[in-house]
């Protein structure tokens, strides 16, 4: 009796509760966050890139527990400008050249407050028609400016979806690829099935395969070579797969990339396709950065043969103005997805499900929830528009042929992979005039690695690093909204200041 007297002593003296969603405190806390945000856009360039904070450091400045009375917005961002900013590295700052991009846009950051704004569950087409209606438009949008085949697109028999990255997208189409081959061999021959990609496929098809249960003696990390380009060459597919089928095992999916994490390389993807369909395996093709760029004419031909593919993917939060979460799924035959990933419990059973002419996006997915995201993506294409989209794309890259240039101008430097798209790749030799220095592989790796942690620490620029071929390679992404050619000029320029500090020393 004595703890619930306390316990309704202490609701007696609290606050009274706030309205949390009242319409004019939202509009002043509002007004007040866009404010905040576009400040930081207007500062972004002079915070260092790579944060500085060591690890740990939050739990030293913030309180041990929550707060038990309620804090004004005014003093929460004052901690966010105090405590949580120092710990950001600066995605968005002009002079991030790190992994790769996560382009933002005045209207991403718009669509996204709509679709948060709105705040719908659209796991099916009934819980918010327009979130899956305008979904299927703005996926066909997308796929008729790639030119994708219309047996990828709503309008032909297949289809596209929104999902959060490519790993999910990767998993999802691996699953249905399993299963379609299972409902042809027989699901004892689980423990056969075969995963097929390279040595510089995104490590997501590794874990993919793990999850959906494929035995990891029987994931294939093809060796690629510099001769070509560190592209997978279809004859070592070839080999790969006859030599597993000899052996009595199952093929059954491929992933080939347009664009690899590590080099931007390029699979060919028509021949890689021509074998697959020799053996009946499913081609998923990974374009999760490049793929945007494929909007322009000119680097279209970088996905030719996409047509003897199973699925495609492309992350409108990399290159495309759109805010993470973003992936572009697209697959000529949805049923595959729907047969391996759809469940119809009853308390989600509606006549418009039933009369099957509507899509239930729950059923293309892994989770049930799912956010609005094809707002932003919507608000992207309207508000800029495919010529703007297209000059924004090609704007990185001729600043990365610059880059390039700059680099293979200064002999003490050497570009370690040909330049796709604005990917520029390379590394700094002690000794350039000297073969036997240069090329001794322990040290020209260890250089690179201090020559980035130096450029990295400085805080001025951040990129980030590769190993391929046994090589050490440093990695300079253009890509992020607000880089223009100075900050690439600058770039390179704290490059060659630290290359010359650490130069001396050999």
């Amino acid at each position: 009796m004595g703890s619930l007297k306390l316990d309704r002593e202490l609701e007696n003296n609290s606050p009274m509760m706030v309205n949390p969603l009242d319409p004019e405190e939202f509009r002043r806390q509002g007004h007040m966050l866009i404010d905040f945000i576009a400040d930081y856009y207007q500062n972004v360039e002079s915070y260092k890139v790579l944060s500085q904070v060591e690890p740990g450091y939050l739990k030293k400045l913030l309180p041990e527990s929550a707060p038990y009375y309620p804090e004004s917005i005014e003093t929460i961002l004052q901690d966010v400008q105090n405590f949580i900013i120092p710990g950001i590295t600066h995605w968005q700052s002009p002079n991030y050249f790190a992994y790769f991009p996560s382009s933002g846009s005045t209207a991403g950051f718009l669509g996204e407050i709509l679709s948060t704004g709105f705040n719908v569950v659209g796991f099916n087409w009934m819980s918010s028609p327009a979130a899956t209606e305008l979904e299927c438009i703005v996926m066909d949008w997308l796929g008729e400016m790639l030119m994708l085949p219309k047996s990828f697109l709503f309008k032909g028999n297949g289809g596209g979806v929104l999902q959060g990255t490519t790993c999910e997208a990767i998993l999802c189409t691996l699953a249905a690829a399993r299963d379609q081959m299972l409902n042809r061999c027989g699901s004892e021959k689980m423990e056969k099935l075969v995963v097929y990609g390279s040595d510089q496929t995104h490590s997501a098809l590794q874990k993919a395969a793990q999850i959906a249960g494929i035995h990891t003696k029987n994931f294939r990390a093809i060796q690629t070579t510099k001769s070509n380009s560190f592209g997978l060459c279809p004859n070592s597919l070839r080999d790969a797969v006859h030599a597993d089928v000899e052996a009595g095992l199952v093929p059954f999916f491929l992933c080939a990339t347009v664009g690899t994490t590590s080099t931007n390389a390029i699979d060919p993807i028509g021949p890689l396709c021509e074998v697959a369909k020799d053996f009946n395996i499913w081609v998923h093709v990974d374009a999760a950065y490049a793929g945007s760029a494929c909007i322009c004419p000119e680097f279209r031909h970088f996905i030719d043969g996409i047509e003897g593919a199973n699925s495609f993917t492309l992350n409108a939060h990399k290159w495309f103005l759109t805010t993470l979460d973003c992936c572009c799924l697209w697959v000529k035959d949805p049923s595959s997805l729907i047969k391996s990933l759809s469940t119809n419990p009853e308390f989600l059973r509606n006549k418009a499900t039933d009369s099957k002419l509507v899509v239930d996006y729950k059923d293309w997915q892994i989770t049930l929830s799912r956010r609005f995201r094809a707002m932003k993506l919507w608000l992207v294409l309207r508000s800029y528009g495919v010529a703007n989209l297209r000059n924004f794309l090609r704007s990185h890259v001729k600043m990365a042929k610059l880059f390039e240039e700059l680099v293979r101008n200064d002999n003490r430097f050497e570009v370690m992979a040909p330049r796709n798209f604005a990917l520029v790749c390379f590394r700094v030799l002690p000794c350039p005039n000297d073969i036997s220095v240069a090329y001794h592989v322990e040290r020209v790796n260890e250089l690179n690695k201090k020559l980035l942690e130096s450029i990295n620490e400085s805080g001025n620029v951040y990129m980030s690093s590769t190993v391929v071929d046994g090589a050490y390679i440093i990695r300079c992404a253009i890509g992020a909204t607000l880089t223009e050619e100075r900050h690439v000029i600058k770039a390179w320029e704290v490059i060659q200041e630290h290359a010359d500090a650490l130069l001396s020393k050999y």
